[in-house]
C-alpha cells in the first residue's frame, strides 16, 4: 500500500532520530544524514506542513512528580449516543492523560495517573463515575511500563 503522503528515506531517517530525541540540533541531523542543514530545516517544516510532525514534548516521569499509580479504566456507557457528554466531561478530569474511543466490550478507555491508589480510588467515585451516562467501570492497574516508545519509522519497502 503507498503512503497517503510522498515522504522518501531521507525523511525516515530524519524522523527516526527525532523521535529519539527532538531537540537534537538540525545541523546534527544534517551531519548523521549527510546533507546540509538548510536541507534538514527544509524537510522538517515540510513534514510539520503535512502534518507528520505534530509538534514536540518534554516527556515528564510521573513517579517523579509524585504520580506512583497508573490506571487504565475501561468505560460503559448507558448507550452510545451520550459519547460526547461523557467525553467532554472526562476532558475536565486532569488526571486523565488519554482517553480512546475504542471497540469491544468498552465503549471509551481512558489512562490515568494519580499519587496512590486511594488517589485512584476518589477519581474513580467521585469525578469519573459520578458522571452522567457511564453505567459501570472495569481498572486496571498498571505495576510497570515494558515499552513505551514512538511508532518506528521504517524504510519503504
Amino acid at each position: 500500500m503507498k503512503n497517503r503522503f510522498q515522504i522518501d528515506n531521507l525523511d525516515r531517517k530524519i524522523l527516526s532520530i527525532l523521535i529519539k530525541n527532538a531537540r537534537i540540533p538540525f545541523l546534527e541531523v544534517a551531519r548523521e544524514c549527510g546533507v546540509s542543514g538548510a536541507a534538514i530545516h527544509q524537510r522538517v517544516q515540510r513534514l510539520i506542513r503535512l502534518g507528520i510532525i505534530s509538534g514536540s514534548q518534554f516527556n515528564l516521569e510521573p513517579r517523579k512528580l509524585g504520580f506512583h499509580t497508573c490506571a487504565y479504566v475501561g468505560i460503559f456507557l448507558d448507550h452510545a449516543g451520550l459519547f460526547k457528554e461523557v467525553s467532554s466531561n472526562l476532558v475536565k478530569i486532569p488526571e486523565i492523560v488519554q482517553c480512546h474511543y475504542t471497540t469491544g466490550q468498552y465503549a471509551m478507555f481512558i489512562k490515568v495517573y494519580t499519587r496512590d491508589n486511594e488517589h485512584l480510588k476518589k477519581v474513580l467515585a467521585d469525578k469519573i463515575q459520578s458522571i452522567k451516562g457511564i453505567s459501570r467501570t472495569e481498572t486496571f492497574i498498571s505495576l510497570d511500563v515494558l515499552v513505551d516508545r514512538q511508532l518506528p519509522v521504517l524504510e519503504e519497502q
